[in-house]
């Protein structure tokens, strides 16, 4: 596994404290917006993502890339989740992952 380029899990509360470096995340797509995706978080937040993104898009979107804001992602790699996939238990994994069992996660 290379460890030297880490990605921090997120979910929309997280993804403000990696401004700048890469994050991984899965949104739920609402819409398409210009050049970008505008979604909803693990934990019920916006999230707009710009970059390259598979099509078509399915309703749920595994997205790496730089966090440009507190809302934003400009995605690297866009992975489709496909239609069904339990937001609740990755809100969990994100906390996890940021939290108590952080050294595990990188």
């Amino acid at each position: 596994m290379d460890t030297s380029n880490p990605v921090a899990f997120v979910n929309g509360e997280l993804l403000r404290l990696y401004v700048g470096k890469r994050v991984r995340t899965v949104i739920q797509v609402l819409r398409t917006d210009g050049g970008g995706v505008v979604g909803k978080s693990c934990d019920d937040q916006q999230i707009v993502v710009n970059g390259q993104l598979p099509a078509p898009l399915t309703t749920f979107v595994e997205v790496i890339g730089i966090a440009e804001g507190p809302q934003s992602i400009k995605a690297d790699i866009g992975t489709n989740f496909g239609d069904n996939f339990d937001l609740l238990n990755y809100n969990q994994l994100c906390k996890l992952a940021n939290g108590e069992y952080k050294h595990l996660f990188i």
